[in-house]
């Protein structure tokens, strides 16, 4: 009796320590999944749920919450779990990583680009890289992959597949003409080396594309990647200057040359070949053309008075070097509140957005303005848009009233965003398509 007296007394410790680690784990998730519907809620009023660009869709009946996807995200709070499934929270903060999608043990997770309601160009090209246009191929961010790691992976396919098609008893001066020297650009121009075709590099501006146009002190978030003739890189955090000059001693190394300041103005299907024409007049033959330009290479403008005046400027550079000015900064997104930070210190900094409220913008850039507002080391004026640009001063109108002001000025700095190149590709045959929430990389 007394052994089994303590068999009961053993037995019930156990099966209330059990019932009590269950309640405990359920109590814990329970706590993890409001953590995560806080931020979703967040997310919706500050305008980051709602995706931009290359983002994951979860199948919640293949998902089993092994936090592998969140665990391999190199961003933050871009999914979560809630009520034991993953699911998206800051999705507009997706920067297209693919970690998420390799991560997951169960494939449950798709890379889409657009949504149902948000539809995104795309041009047209087939899993080789090929658009409709037999000889041209899209590599890189204007194909919807802008992250560098895909970037330059995509254009090392693309010339793994142009190497095979080249025809070799073609008479164009060129085996493959590259148009733009950013990521995928100087990607493919090693694979291109790495095959022996003849290939020429030309970039509307200079070394590094997009890159390039990243002020000095940006941080550029990458993760390892296989560099063509070079091998592993492995970048987490860099500076734009430290990944120039990598990229210049690979491409010097193979003696890889760029001809930058060269803008293509049109390519024209020629007797099997191609004829490329750029904007200074000069001419060109290529039996195979790869477009690695950005979606957004030309900035948009305004189109107001005074906007062509040489204190105006769409990226900034040095902003070290830039002391003591009064400066406006027109724009809501990242690159404007960076170029805002980045200046405010030593100058007197005025950033109009058009909106009431900033959207879609990084969590900590959104938490670094607030700050800036409050310590009012940054003027912000909402629901304003400037109309026109003088010498020494910049119009702006309130959109609400319709009320302006003017505001000394010595710099206008315009972050837009930028237009897809769509005259250009449509001129070139290429066709463009609207996705809407399509799948870019499914298992």
């Amino acid at each position: 009796m007394e052994i089994f007296l303590e068999n009961i007394i053993i037995y019930s410790s156990v099966i209330v320590l059990a019932v009590a680690v269950v309640l405990f784990y359920l109590w814990l998730q329970n706590k993890k999944s409001g953590i995560v519907e806080e931020k979703i809620k967040i997310a919706k009023e500050t305008g980051l749920y709602e995706p931009v660009s290359l983002h994951p869709v979860v199948d919640e009946s293949s998902c089993i919450k092994t936090g592998a996807c969140i665990a391999a995200c190199p961003e933050k709070d871009i999914l979560g779990i809630r009520n034991g499934k993953a699911t998206i929270i800051n999705a507009s903060s997706c920067i297209g990583h693919g970690a998420c999608f390799h991560a997951c043990p169960t494939e449950a997770i798709t890379l889409c680009i657009g949504t149902e309601k948000r539809g995104v160009d795309l041009p047209n090209v087939n899993r080789n890289f090929e658009t409709n246009v037999h000889g041209i191929y899209i590599a890189g961010e204007l194909g919807g992959m802008g992250l560098i790691k895909n970037a330059v992976e995509q254009g090392r396919q693309a010339v793994e597949n142009i190497a095979k098609t080249i025809d070799k008893g073609h008479n164009a001066q060129y085996d493959l003409v590259i148009v733009g020297a950013g990521p995928a650009g100087i990607s493919a121009s090693l694979t291109a080396k790495k095959h022996n075709l003849k290939a020429l590099i030309l970039e509307q501006d200079t070394l590094g594309g997009t890159v390039f146009t990243y002020p000095r002190s940006k941080i550029v978030m990458t993760s390892p990647m296989d560099l063509p003739l070079y091998g592993k890189v492995k970048l987490y955090e860099t500076s734009k200057a430290e990944l120039l000059d990598l990229w210049k001693t690979v491409l010097t190394k193979n003696n890889i040359l760029i001809k930058e300041n060269s803008k293509v103005d049109a390519i024209l299907p020629e007797n099997n070949i191609f004829k490329i024409v750029t904007l200074t007049g000069e001419e060109m033959t290529t039996n195979k053309v790869l477009l690695s330009i950005g979606r957004r290479g030309t900035p948009r403008k305004l189109n107001i008075p005074g906007e062509d005046s040489e204190k105006v400027a769409y990226r900034l550079l040095e902003p070290e070097i830039i002391n003591e000015k009064n400066i406006l900064i027109v724009g809501g997104g990242d690159s404007a509140i960076e170029a805002a930070l980045m200046l405010a210190d030593k100058n007197n900094v005025v950033l109009s957005y058009r909106n009431d409220v900033f959207n879609r913008i990084k969590p900590q850039n959104n938490v670094k303005i607030i700050h800036a507002i409050e310590k009012k080391s940054i003027t912000v004026l909402f629901n304003t848009s400037p109309v026109a640009i003088e010498k020494d001063n910049v119009s702006i109108l309130n959109l609400n009233d319709n009320e302006s002001q003017t505001i000394k000025n010595d710099l206008v700095f315009i972050f837009a965003g930028g237009e897809l190149p769509t005259q250009f590709l449509q001129k070139t045959g290429i066709q463009i398509t609207r996705k809407f929430g399509e799948a870019i990389l499914k298992h």
